[in-house]
């Protein structure tokens, strides 16, 4: 097995950020410290980030929570801000699958099930995120059309989208929209590319995966058919 994909299996992080590790020269294996990425591991190896032995969980945990706005999706925070740990109050080291910036809330998955992590966040995977946006004033077919086919931003091309309007209201309009990409601040920029504000930004389902009735801050486990559909995407 590739090392990283063993650190992924002993819910540390994904991959991708396990690759991140080995070339900082934390992780070892049988005491001599291994920064070539690609090192393969066999059953009998001990490896170890950090000096501390890790070892391929057993049993994973998957979580959903409705997160807040005004936190952020870290373990901690420079600014002294709330983070979502504060919520999630886990008794095991839980990673959050993609994430949602500070002022962002809605859907939010956490897991040690590394393979399952790194196969959700892989930009191949281009599985659909459901969103309610609501921006100030109101907004054209023709904008809608730009959204819809891609818009660019500082530089930055986007993907093809889905954008539903579903209403005006108090000078405000709401929006159903559905991305598959994610990139960083994706949809705020997208509605920037066409001078709209976002001023509410709530993620309510992946895939067919929903956030239903959840309580804001609040969290529970998925079920057995959640896990298995999150699995065969």
């Amino acid at each position: 097995m590739r090392l990283n994909k063993y650190i992924a299996e002993c819910g540390v992080c994904s991959r991708r950020k396990a690759d991140a590790l080995i070339a900082e020269g934390r992780v070892s294996v049988n005491g001599k410290k291994v920064v070539e990425l690609g090192t393969e591991v066999k059953e009998k190896d001990s490896v170890f980030l950090d000096g501390k032995k890790i070892l391929p969980v057993a049993h994973y945990e998957y979580i959903m929570l409705n997160k807040p706005k005004g936190c952020v999706t870290t373990f901690s925070d420079d600014k002294g801000r709330k983070t979502v740990y504060d919520y999630l109050n886990a008794d095991r080291r839980l990673v959050p699958v993609g994430r949602l910036d500070y002022d962002s809330e809605g859907l939010l998955l956490f897991t040690d099930d590394g393979e399952l992590t790194f196969r959700l966040t892989h930009p191949s995977s281009a599985i659909p995120k459901t969103y309610i946006v609501k921006i100030e004033g109101g907004i054209s077919e023709s904008d809608l059309a730009i959204l819809r086919k891609g818009a660019t931003y500082e530089g930055v091309k986007y993907s093809r989208c889905k954008v539903k309007l579903l209403g005006e209201e108090n000078g405000m309009s709401r929006l159903e929209v559905v991305i598959t990409e994610g990139k960083n601040r994706e949809i705020r920029n997208m509605f920037a590319a066409v001078e709209k504000n976002v001023v509410f930004l709530k993620r309510t389902a992946i895939g067919e995966l929903r956030l239903g009735g959840l309580g804001r801050g609040a969290k529970r486990e998925l079920n057995e058919y959640e896990i298995a559909y999150l699995k065969s995407l």
